[in-house]
C-alpha cells in the first residue's frame, strides 16, 4: 500500500519531502510554501512532485491522503483542524498548539475525522533516546529516580512570531523525551519564571520571562524538571536529556553534538559510599530499523548544525530523528493503528508547557495539567 503526502512549509519542511519522496510506501508527494523559490528550490531537487498555490488547494485535492504540516507556530492549530476536517490524517511539527483551548479543538476534530493525528516531535526519535530506551529495556538504569530536560537556544533574529514567545510554550523538546520515557502523563507543574529582557518582547505574548524552569509530577509518582530559554541567555545550543537510575545514569554531552555520558556503580570492598565510573559513549545509528531506502538520512557527517537541521545535506537533522518520524507516521496509516505520539501523548507534552507558563505568572503556584 502507497499513500500521497503532501509537506506544507519547506524551509524546515524540505528535509521531510526528501524523505517521503524515498519512503517505499509513498506514493506521490506534495509541496507548498508561501516562498515561491523555495517550493521551486525543493521541487527540483526531487522528480515527479506536485506543486500547489496554496494550503487549501492541498486540502481540495483528494488524492492527497495524508499532510505534514511544518509552518509557523501560529498556524498551527488552524492547519491541523483544517486538515482533519478535510478528511486527511495530519502530521505536525511541535508544538502542538499554543493554547489549551487549541490542543482540544485538535482532539474533537481528530476524533471526529476518524484520520491519524501525529506530532513530530523529534527528541524521541533521536540516536540518544533510542540508547537510552535500550538501557531501560536491558535493566541497566535500575529504577529512574529523577529526569531532567533542558533546550537552550536563543531566538534573537528569528521571524517575528518568536519574539517574545513564553519558553515553555515551545518546550515540547526538553518535556517530551521524560513523558515517553515515564510510561505516565504529566498531571500537574509548578514553574517560575526569571531573569529580565528588553520590554519591546513582553508586548506579543505579554511574556515577561526569558527563562522559565518547572518541576513535573506525574500521575505515576515520578518527577522531573526542565528548563527552558529563549532570549537574552547566554548558552550553548543544548536540546538535553538527562535521567538518573538507581544502577546508572544517562547525562548529555555539554555541547548538543557532544556524545553522552553513562555512569555506573563500581563494586567496592571498603569505604563509604560507593565509587562511579563514568564513561563518554559514542551513539549507535540505529539505521537498521528503517527501510533500507531512507536510511542514508540518519546518517552524520559532522556537518550538523543543530540550529538548521533543514540545511544539512545527506543525513539526519536532530540526531536522525527525521526519517524515524516520517516512518512511524507513514506506518500508522498504511497498518491502520495510531502513531505513538498521538493526540493524547502530544497533548500531554503540550500542555504541561503551557501550564508551566501559567505557573509562572502565577509565582509558582501549581497548575493542573488537564487530560485530553
Amino acid at each position: 500500500m502507497k499513500i500521497n503526502v503532501a509537506v506544507a512549509g519547506l524551509g524546515f519542511g524540505s528535509s521531510f519531502a526528501k524523505i517521503f519522496h524515498a519512503h517505499p510506501n509513498v506514493g506521490m508527494v506534495g509541496l507548498f510554501d508561501p516562498d515561491k523559490e523555495v517550493m521551486e528550490k525543493t521541487a527540483s531537487e526531487l522528480d515527479d512532485v506536485k506543486i500547489y498555490n496554496s494550503f487549501q488547494d492541498i486540502l481540495n485535492d483528494s488524492q492527497i491522503d495524508a499532510v505534514h504540516i511544518v509552518s509557523p507556530i501560529p498556524l498551527h492549530e488552524e492547519q491541523t483542524i483544517a486538515t482533519l476536517n478535510a478528511g486527511k490524517h495530519c502530521a505536525c511539527t511541535v508544538p502542538m498548539a499554543i493554547s489549551l483551548e487549541g490542543i482540544r479543538k485538535i482532539v474533537e476534530a481528530k476524533r471526529r475525522s476518524g484520520k491519524n493525528y501525529m506530532m513530530m516531535e523529534t527528541t524521541l526519535y533521536t540516536y540518544q533516546f533510542f540508547y537510552i530506551q535500550d538501557m531501560i529495556k536491558n535493566n541497566e538504569l535500575g529504577h529512574i529516580q529523577f529526569m531532567r530536560g533542558s533546550h537552550y537556544q536563543d531566538m534573537s533574529g528569528w521571524p517575528s512570531y518568536w519574539m517574545g514567545l513564553p519558553p515553555m510554550y515551545y518546550g515540547t523538546h526538553a518535556i517530551g523525551p521524560m513523558v515517553a520515557l515515564s510510561g505516565s502523563r504529566i498531571e500537574n507543574v509548578v514553574c517560575f519564571g526569571s531573569g529580565t529582557m528588553d520590554t519591546a518582547l513582553h508586548t506579543q505574548y505579554g511574556n515577561p520571562f526569558p527563562v522559565q524552569s518547572a518541576l513535573f509530577a506525574f500521575e505515576n509518582g515520578m518527577k522531573a524538571e526542565a528548563t527552558r530559554t529563549l532570549f537574552e541567555t547566554v548558552r550553548e545550543y543544548q536540546e538535553g536529556l538527562f535521567i538518573y537510575g538507581s544502577d546508572a545514569s544517562f547525562e548529555w554531552g555539554f555541547l548538543d553534538r557532544d556524545d553522552p555520558y553513562v555512569t555506573r556503580f563500581t563494586p567496592v570492598s571498603e569505604g563509604r559510599g560507593k565509587k562511579t565510573a563514568t564513561n563518554q559513549v559514542e551513539m549507535p545509528n540505529y539505521a537498521a530499523i528503517l527501510p533500507e531506502s531512507i536510511q542514508p538520512f540518519t546518517l552524520r557527517d559532522g556537518k550538523f548544525d543543530p540550529l538548521n537541521p533543514h540545511l544539512k545535506g545527506k543525513g539526519g537533522g536532530h540526531h536522525g530523528s527525521h526519517p524515524h518520524m516520517v516512518h512511524e507516521f507513514v506506518m500508522s496509516i498504511v497498518e491502520g493503528r495510531k502513531p505513538w505520539i498521538d493526540e493524547i501523548m502530544g497533548g500531554n507534552i503540550t500542555a504541561a508547557g503551557i501550564c508551566a507558563h501559567e505557573s509562572a505568572m502565577k509565582d509558582g503556584a501549581m497548575v493542573a495539567v488537564p487530560r485530553f
